[in-house]
């Protein structure tokens, strides 16, 4: 097994965040190897399955090729229908908001909250009861006229959204809730981990996420009849295995063993990669809180957040520096950020979708930038990045030795 590079010299670039690989993994992807369990069957998902089911608290776990495969299915799931409505995250990837358009169902965009950045509870609950009319088992925009029928709260940047308020309103309208926990594996609301209080909730095993299977996701809940049919479809839909009989429209959604093998090694460790990431966090916002002009990403006092992304807001009008003239300068220096995704509500791609609209999606789009957090992430990296952002940020504030472009 190849050993663990040391850190790269003073020179290298610091990338934003890559994976870690440093348990098991080569052991059990070569024992798929040599097994020839390689496929999309394989006791490493069976596993991988249990493994994610145990951590998150539910009952059933179903592992799919990626996330958004996982959002599609569980969108299915909870009975989402053309022409349906679904409330999602504005400040996310664009991921749930596409799974909710392979159904011919439509977004409503729910602006952020300013002081952790998860999707404004408060707005949902006001739509809900002031902009809806329930009647015969059903939630209607009064707008539209169009069935509501779920809602999709994205975990954002390893922090939970404030899920309590909303639990008692979906049971009233018969709304089923589905947590895009995509980025936030590890992460606890209220003492119980992300993803164990929804109807459904789904994660990511990108190259970029906490854990990593190069690709993959997840589906846990804990409705049997769900977990079931959640396998079917994500597995053709196949009725007979001898004959390739199939009667209804399936998909080609599964996880191969081998990725599943790594996902295995990758869980052993979560616990060391979440106090890893927290260590990081930790040190970050040590370093620049009281720093004018920026301000670090919060923790709410019932969350237990994995800081998956940790990010930063620089405010031009305070600190002369915007976001993208510190990635552009930090950059210069080898150093990887990054800013947040287009809010989707402003996304070419979903034009015309409505937006419950607080504006502060906006604002942590211009303003937010991403530090480098990788778990392997050494302490004397991320000195050198804190010397250079409060360098830089020091330099745009007093006007000294400022390169030309830093100013926007």
């Amino acid at each position: 097994m190849p050993s663990k590079p040391d850190a790269p010299p003073a020179g290298e670039t610091i990338p934003l965040c890559v994976p870690e690989l440093r348990g098991n993994e080569w052991r059990y992807v070569k024992d798929c190897l040599d097994t020839g369990w390689i496929s999309s069957v394989g006791s490493y998902v069976d596993r991988f399955e249990q493994m994610m089911a145990q951590r998150v608290g539910t009952a059933h776990a179903v592992a799919t090729v990626n996330g958004t495969s996982a959002l599609h299915i569980a969108l299915q799931l909870a009975g989402v229908e053309r022409d349906d409505e679904v409330l999602v995250s504005s400040l996310s990837f664009i991921a749930p908001a596409n799974a909710i358009r392979y159904l011919g169902a439509w977004p409503i965009f729910v602006d952020a909250e300013p002081d952790h950045w998860q999707w404004d509870t408060g707005k949902v609950c006001a739509f809900l009861e002031n902009d809806c009319h329930f009647a015969i088992g059903e939630l209607r925009n009064k707008t539209t006229g169009r069935r509501v029928k779920a809602l999709l709260p994205v975990h954002i940047l390893g922090h939970p959204v404030d899920l309590a308020p909303l639990l008692d309103l979906a049971r009233k309208f018969g709304l089923r809730i589905i947590e895009d926990a995509t980025e936030s594996l590890g992460a606890t609301y209220r003492g119980q981990p992300v993803g164990h209080l929804a109807d459904l909730a789904c994660f990511s095993f990108n190259g970029n996420k906490l854990l990593t299977t190069g690709g993959g996701g997840m589906i846990v809940t804990d409705n049997g009849d769900w977990a079931r049919r959640a396998k079917y479809l994500t597995t053709q839909a196949k009725d007979d295995p001898i004959e390739y009989v199939h009667h209804e429209v399936g998909y080609n959604y599964r996880l191969t063993n081998v990725l599943a093998a790594m996902g295995c090694a990758q869980m052993e460790l979560l616990d060391e990669y979440v106090a890893a990431k927290r260590r990081i966090a930790a040190r970050y916002r040590e370093a620049l809180v009281g720093v004018p002009g920026l301000t670090p990403m919060a923790e709410a006092e019932w969350a237990c957040s994995t800081f998956w992304m940790f990010t930063v807001l620089l405010d031009e009008t305070i600190g002369g520096c915007s976001s993208r003239a510190m990635l552009t300068e930090l950059q210069k220096r080898g150093i990887q950020t990054r800013p947040l995704w287009q809010p989707l509500h402003l996304s070419p791609a979903h034009a015309g979708a409505r937006i419950l609209r607080t504006g502060v999606a906006e604002k942590l789009y211009r303003d937010a930038l991403s530090l480098p957090c990788s778990v392997g992430l050494q302490p004397e990296q991320q000195e050198r990045v804190i010397e250079a952002l409060i360098e830089i940020h020091t330099d745009c504030r007093t006007g000294a030795g400022v390169n030309e472009g830093v100013h926007s």
